[in-house]
């Protein structure tokens, strides 16, 4: 028996005047209002109300229950019009894990225009090469969607954008620019894998050729598994990478990384999703973060789509 609403359906029977207009004031049958008084009266172990086919009544005992249980519903009432109200204010610590990519390029970059509309929020940024598998140490999670996640996780679309091949001002200088993926061949690579597991072939379509696919395998020169490693590895000269389109416009290189073999890009592309530990009661400042976040990454990529056609 759930005491609480057992206690607050009583009451409402005694102030609408009986059990049908009970439910109908509560939304629920009467045979359940029936029963919740049943039960309130045998774990009391006191009859509460004097009940015929036309009247009803409260007992004594039922009347002194319900002055003392008016005064608790009021209580228990305001104790929770407290947590709402506490609940909805946009404030308090933030914890949120992702890859240093992510971070750089799309989390850190928000975070300050989310404050000046929410002072009181603090934002704790960490990042992993394996975000998925600190879900639940976390309030949010910006990871691939193609990463093991737990099924009970609870999962919103941020973003899918392909990987393009770019490369170093100086490098392109030094080793020429590829005009078609055969090139590639001739040319060193910055890798980003997983630790443990071996580089894979390098799928690459064109999209303006009716999908048309071809895999290469150059040679790699530096391999990491933390993505901005790989960034900064690639931007230093040290060899052609994949990156995602925004990596080449939301953060600020100068002319330092240019794309090379457009329209060609990776069969694979960069899906993130933000997860969540559950969706039973998530605070305000999570959600509002996460809808800020969701449009921010949206604004970037519209930005990239646009400086791509020009």
């Amino acid at each position: 028996m759930d005491l609480l609403q057992s206690m607050r359906i009583f009451q409402c029977v005694v102030d609408e005047g009986g059990f049908a207009a009970a439910a109908r004031k509560l939304d629920i049958t009467p045979a359940v209002v029936t029963r919740q008084i049943q039960d309130l009266e045998q774990s009391l172990g006191a009859r509460l109300l004097h009940r015929t086919t036309r009247r009803m009544s409260l007992t004594q005992v039922g009347e002194g229950y319900l002055a003392r249980l008016r005064m608790i519903l009021l209580e228990i009432g305001e104790a929770e019009d407290q947590v709402r109200a506490y609940s909805s204010e946009i404030s308090g610590h933030l914890r949120v894990v992702t890859t240093s990519l992510v971070a750089v390029n799309l989390l850190a970059p928000c975070v300050a225009d989310f404050q000046r509309q929410h002072p009181g929020v603090q934002v704790e940024i960490n990042t992993s090469d394996r975000p998925a598998q600190e879900l639940h140490q976390f309030d949010l999670s910006i990871v691939r969607q193609d990463e093991n996640l737990d099924a009970d996780a609870v999962v919103r679309p941020v973003l899918d954008m392909p990987y393009v091949l770019c490369g170093s001002t100086s490098y392109l200088q030094t080793h020429g620019v590829p005009m078609v993926p055969e090139d590639l061949s001739s040319h060193r690579m910055v890798r980003l894998r997983t630790l443990g597991a071996r580089p894979q072939t390098i799928h690459l379509v064109n999209p303006m050729e009716g999908g048309r696919s071809i895999a290469v395998a150059p040679d790699w020169s530096v391999m990491s598994n933390d993505d901005e490693t790989a960034y900064q590895a690639a931007l230093a000269g040290a060899g052609l990478t994949l990156l995602p389109e925004l990596a080449l416009t939301a953060r600020p290189h100068g002319s330092q990384l240019r794309r090379v073999l457009a329209p060609w890009v990776s069969a694979d592309g960069l899906k993130l999703v933000a997860t969540l530990p559950s969706r039973r009661f998530l605070p305000s400042r999570t959600r509002a973060f996460l809808e800020f976040f969701v449009q921010h990454v949206q604004q970037v990529a519209a930005k990239d789509g646009a400086a791509q056609g020009t």
